[in-house]
């Protein structure tokens, strides 16, 4: 059964330079697609390497105002809706996303395409924040190549770093989602925690440097760490996984989460950007 995917995020910048990040097709170019094209309130559209069955701009705009944009994606042959909404808090805006046709088990499966509905918005939405803040983008999924590597620079040391990504309790926090790590070979890795049921396993280590997961069909996530000028280069490479049916959800989710950990390690008062999907913002009514 397919449910409403909601999305809010708390985005460093005012309103209105959000919805021209959102609707600018210059703008789109550097966080979201390869190609964009926007003329309100006619047309809205992006397609291209990152985005999923891009082969062609397929959205049909549905409305468009100073605070909600709409459109239909036809994905997988289904006409799927998604939602933006912009909520002004003080300086900042709360981001709302509302994505119609997405169902986990067809993002654990890969069964259809609109499995990647969550993970891709996520780093879309992270790579927005990172725009808005003149952070460096992430790197975005390539939905043509089943070549699953990237690498970012984090103003922290290694030891630092190391530790934030072996350690359950701060893996949990940057990551948003509850996360049981055992940081020896052949322990446990646990998106959920440990008592959620599955785990995958640590098949390689080197302390302070290299850690790798095995997740079964869905391949193996590698993160290595270099010092780089006083800061850290993290590499994270997704392989042993089949070509013919790249794991995008996996790997894009995973490439999403970074955005927080780099966030984390480089701002004193660090918070989430995420936000619940209960949570009222400033100004709301009821």
């Amino acid at each position: 059964m397919s449910d409403l995917l909601t999305v809010r995020a708390r985005l460093a910048a005012p309103a209105e330079t959000v919805r021209h990040a959102l609707t600018d097709p210059a703008e789109l170019r550097v966080w979201l697609a390869e190609h964009a094209e926007v003329e309100l309130p006619e047309r809205y559209s992006f397609w291209g390497r990152f985005t999923p069955e891009g082969d062609a701009p397929h959205q049909r705009l549905l409305h468009a105002d100073e605070h909600m944009l709409r459109f239909a994606w036809p994905l997988d042959g289904v006409e799927t809706t998604t939602e933006f909404e912009l909520t002004p808090e003080g300086e900042a805006t709360v981001l709302t996303l509302r994505q119609s046709h997405f169902d986990f088990a067809e993002a654990m499966s890969g069964s259809s395409i609109r499995g990647v509905l969550q993970t891709f918005w996520a780093l879309g939405i992270a790579n927005l924040a990172a725009h808005l803040e003149g952070r460096p983008l992430l790197p975005r999924t390539d939905f043509t190549s089943a070549d699953l590597r990237g690498e970012l620079t984090i103003a922290a040391p290694m030891d630092r770093v190391w530790q934030s990504l072996t350690d359950s309790e701060q893996a949990s926090a940057w990551f948003g989602y509850p996360i049981g790590i055992e940081p020896w070979v052949g322990g446990r890795y646990a998106m959920g925690g440990f008592e959620s049921g599955y785990a995958a396993k640590v098949v390689d280590l080197e302390p302070g440097r290299k850690l790798s997961v095995d997740w079964g069909p869905t391949g193996i996530s590698t993160w290595e760490l270099a010092e780089s000028a006083g800061k850290t280069k993290l590499t994270f490479v997704q392989s042993g996984f089949d070509e013919g049916n790249p794991p995008y959800a996996a790997w894009t989710g995973s490439v999403a989460g970074l955005a927080e950990l780099r966030r984390y390690h480089e701002m004193a008062d660090w918070q989430p950007i995420w936000l619940s999907v209960d949570m009222p913002t400033a100004g709301a009514t009821s």
